[in-house]
């Protein structure tokens, strides 16, 4: 930087003019660009006045130091207010541009009138107007950030408003779906899951799931955080590490306008995961889990046919149940004799003959009924998960 280059005693000498400085700049700037001729108030006041005192400062800590504090990220946060406010950037540049001409009048009266050496005068003329030019670089630079940043967000505003269509499962028009699909830059799939993500305590979901892909809309920040996708398992391949406690839950594939079913799944698959059904696994899948889910589809009929079914079991004490429903169980899933039941259970094959006399004293004919059976074994089953769950 040429501020560098400058004799160091210039900055003790020109520091004291510091502040009518920036009042003589403020003035001008005022008069000769219109969108800052506003009175000093609130925000707007704060900002160019602060603008132009940092200006100042930087430029006095420069001279004769090549180490002086980095104050870029001030520069471009000038330019990324201008865009917040709906201003053209020619305003800020006019802005720098007119400020340099002022302190170079009044650095060039201040340099004559205490002899500065003319060559150093014009270094400082030199590094006053290519710090202009390096402002305006950095404020085109916030400015161009804040636009490429409202643009992702407009965008991601249009998905995740087409998001919420999608799951509503509300009747939308094929072309009101395809208009908000290009407006949302969104491939629309021929299928579709919907995957839902749980964490005890909230907080952000702890990968970065590649929200910009055009097959997939995304709210993590929601109370419900979700995404829609054609392909989970490409968009799942790095939760296996997020941190322990959190989960996914994979619905099941459906067309566009079933999105609500796959939905419903999956956030049923994680309220049964929740419980402790389907092991520690991070993502829990609904095509891996579909006999479970299907006997816990609804639990108060669970319990009704088990109440049917298992009649029988009633009068027995808690220990007696829970044994002999283990036996029945294992009996029906093998219809083995004692010796493949007692190696499944690991207990001795005259256990299993004393408790199969029991069961048989207890159900009588229905054991050999194929249509009990069956009912018999969907309520043990049903019985064990709803167990499992606590």
């Amino acid at each position: 930087m040429l501020w560098a280059s400058l004799p160091r005693e210039l900055r003790a000498r020109f520091r004291p003019h510091a502040e009518i400085l920036a009042r003589h700049i403020l003035a001008e700037v005022q008069r000769c660009v219109p969108e800052y001729a506003r009175p000093l108030e609130g925000a707007f006041g704060a900002l160019i006045t602060k603008g132009i005192r940092n200006a100042i400062l930087h430029g006095l800590e420069c001279i004769g130091d090549d180490r002086a504090k980095d104050r870029s990220d001030f520069f471009r946060y000038l330019g990324y207010v201008e865009f917040q406010e709906g201003r053209d950037l020619d305003c800020l540049h006019a802005a720098y541009r007119i400020g340099g001409r002022v302190a170079w009048r009044y650095i060039a009266e201040l340099g004559r009138a205490g002899k500065v050496p003319p060559d150093v005068l014009f270094v400082c003329a030199e590094s006053l107007f290519a710090y202009v030019d390096e402002m305006s670089e950095l404020s085109s630079e916030g400015y161009q950030a804040a636009q490429a940043s409202s643009r992702v967000g407009a965008r991601e505003r249009r998905r995740r408003k087409l998001l919420q269509v999608v799951l509503s499962g509300a009747e939308t028009s094929p072309h009101a779906l395809s208009g908000l699909a290009a407006a949302g830059n969104w491939s629309v799939p021929e299928s579709l899951s919907v995957v839902v993500f749980d964490k005890p305590g909230g907080g952000a979901v702890p990968i970065a799931l590649p929200t910009g892909d055009d097959d997939v809309l995304v709210d993590l920040s929601g109370a419900e955080p979700c995404l829609v996708t054609s392909d989970p398992r490409r968009h799942l391949a790095e939760f296996a590490a997020a941190p322990a406690g959190w989960r996914a839950a994979v619905g099941p594939r459906v067309r566009l306008g079933d999105a609500p079913l796959s939905l419903k799944w999956a956030r049923r698959s994680l309220e049964l995961a929740r419980r402790g059904l389907f092991g520690e696994g991070p993502v829990v899948w609904f095509a891996e889990e579909l006999s479970s889910l299907w006997l816990l589809a609804d639990e108060f009929l669970a319990d009704a046919m088990a109440e049917r079914c298992l009649a029988p079991l009633a009068p027995l004490t808690e220990k007696q149940r829970a044994r002999l429903s283990e036996t029945l169980l294992a009996w029906l899933d093998s219809r083995g004799g004692a010796p493949e039941v007692a190696a499944k259970l690991h207990v001795h094959p005259q256990t299993i003959r004393n408790r199969m006399h029991q069961l048989e004293r207890l159900f009588g004919d229905r054991l050999s009924c194929p249509e009990e059976r069956f009912a018999m074994m969907v309520a043990l089953r049903a019985q064990r998960l709803l167990a499992s769950a606590g």
